[in-house]
């Protein structure tokens, strides 16, 4: 398989400047980023693809005449979630437009506090996350801390906890179909 080192090479440049321009405040340079990725895969999945061949129909040439399909799949698919992203990201930077008059994301209180947070903060963090239990199978580990409270007939009197149980019945053996609880008309 010759693979054309120009592809390589644009691929590549595609995905750096891609990564780059992601990393930008700007919500049009992320969505400009965002696409230059979604071309970088579609062209890494065109260099994986090979040689074309024929279309992979059943008995139109022999399996090595043929084109794989994976990759061509995969690109479609690439293409409408770089579509679909692409539609999201837009309506996010109109409506930032439309608040702000701008398109850039600000650093807010809790950033600044993180960025001056410093390592004696961090270290300090660590050694409570340390003196923790670790038997504890949630972070909510108090019942005054839980986020769902299970509430039964006992806790509401307003409450009716009439659901169907699984209750042993007396003797499964010797019962018909139409002699269990439930089946008042005795037949199935």
């Amino acid at each position: 398989m010759n693979v054309s080192l120009i592809l390589i090479v644009v691929m590549a440049a595609l995905f750096a400047c891609g990564v780059y321009a992601m990393l930008e405040r700007s919500l049009t340079r992320v969505l400009i980023g965002f696409l230059l990725l979604g071309n970088a895969t579609n062209l890494l999945l065109l260099i994986v693809m090979g040689q074309p061949g024929i279309a992979p129909f059943f008995g139109s040439a022999t399996p090595d005449e043929m084109s794989d399909p994976l990759p061509q799949a995969l690109t479609l698919t690439a293409i409408v979630i770089t579509f679909a992203v692409s539609a999201f990201l837009l309506a996010l930077i109109y409506r930032s437009w439309q608040l702000g008059q701008a398109d850039t994301v600000e650093d807010d209180a809790e950033d600044m506090a993180v960025r001056e947070r410093g390592t004696e903060d961090e270290d300090t963090m660590d050694d409570e996350l340390d003196r923790e239990s670790d038997d504890a199978a949630t972070d909510f580990v108090g019942v005054d801390t839980s986020p769902i409270t299970i509430l039964g007939s006992r806790d509401l009197s307003s409450l009716r906890d009439d659901a169907p149980t699984d209750a042993p019945t007396d003797s499964p053996v010797g019962r018909s179909r139409g002699d269990r609880p439930g089946n008042e008309g005795g037949a199935s």
